[in-house]
């Protein structure tokens, strides 16, 4: 570990955002890393300004993070080549719908050495099935790459509520370097090898919120909730996360995801729907749609039309009679 490691952060949304505040903090304290974290901004006009102009003048994402000060040293670039020009740690938070562009932008561009870092919750539609994200960055880019994936509310984590989260890495030396650039004290971090598990978790769990969602816009209880669920981050995202908020209004307004996407997120972008019909494709190919009849209800409910006041019938049917 001679010189110092430069950090860039790809992509600023609302997790984009909390985690740089992380970073931003650990980078200008631990002198393993270049005090300097370069942000990638997608450029947007806000009140007639830049937003990059107001977060490296302000030091606060105003649209995505409102709120919340972001360290001096975390640095917003619009052009993202030039924000990734000569980092050794990636850290990808993007929504997953983004990462195929992204990656051909920079796959010339980046340092062939960069230890890449991915906290994108999604799977995308390989020819033979299910495709994790980071393997889709891993083939494009050619870079080792883990993952990050917690029961992370991005606005607990940026008023600093203690947190747990998981990074799946293959390589101890890796798991060291980057558990020390993004733990603190109220964001604990557990290293595991098992970044495949932790990933396609982190990626589900969004659909299984989506039904907690219709539950709640439904008046169910909590026991019809808890029925779906699992533990730790899915827990979690089925009380506080968007898909769930977006999907409660789904229920009980009768207007489209799409619709609610607008109103309720102010440019950010759902990812359990989405979730919801990649893995209801590799299903399909792979006959195993009968097998997971929450995923079916969810995709159902969303993308056929299905009625969301048939949401638990539907997990009790077998999904050829829906």
């Amino acid at each position: 570990m001679d010189a110092q490691k430069k950090i860039c952060i790809i992509g600023s949304g609302n997790w984009g955002s909390a985690i740089a505040k992380i970073v931003g903090a650990n980078a200008a304290q631990n002198a393993k890393f270049d005090s300097r974290v370069n942000m990638w901004v997608f450029e947007e006009m806000v009140d007639g300004r830049k937003l990059t102009e107001i977060i490296n003048t302000q030091h606060e994402n105003v649209k995505y993070l409102p709120g919340h000060k972001l360290p001096h040293n975390v640095i917003a670039v619009p052009d993202l080549v030039e924000a990734v020009s000569g980092a050794e740690v990636l850290v990808f938070v993007i929504p997953h719908q983004f990462i195929g562009k992204v990656c051909d932008t920079i796959k010339d561009k980046i340092r062939k050495d960069a230890l890449g870092l991915s906290l994108i919750k999604g799977v995308d539609e390989g020819p033979d099935g299910l495709k994790l994200i980071s393997d889709v960055i891993q083939e494009k880019l050619g870079i080792t790459i883990s993952v990050l994936m917690g029961a992370n509310i991005a606005n607990e984590v940026a008023e600093e509520k203690f947190c747990e989260t998981t990074i799946g890495c293959k390589n101890k030396d890796h798991g060291a370097l980057l558990k020390e650039l993004m733990q603190t004290r109220n964001f604990r971090i557990t290293v595991v090898e098992e970044s495949d598990v932790v990933e396609i978790c982190g990626a589900l769990k969004n659909v299984v919120a989506v039904g907690a969602g219709f539950c709640d816009g439904l008046g169910f209880g909590d026991n019809t909730k808890a029925a779906s669920c699992g533990v730790a981050d899915l827990i979690t995202t089925c009380y506080g996360g968007r898909n769930r908020r977006v999907a409660e209004a789904f229920a009980k307004t009768g207007k489209s995801i799409e619709e609610l996407e607008k109103e309720m997120l102010n440019g950010q972008k759902l990812q359990g729907p989405a979730t919801a019909a990649e893995v209801h494709h590799i299903l399909t190919l792979k006959n195993m749609v009968h097998k997971f009849p929450l995923f079916n209800a969810v995709y159902q409910i969303c993308y056929q039309g299905h009625p969301v006041g048939e949401f638990i019938s539907c997990l009790q049917n077998h999904p050829e009679h829906m």
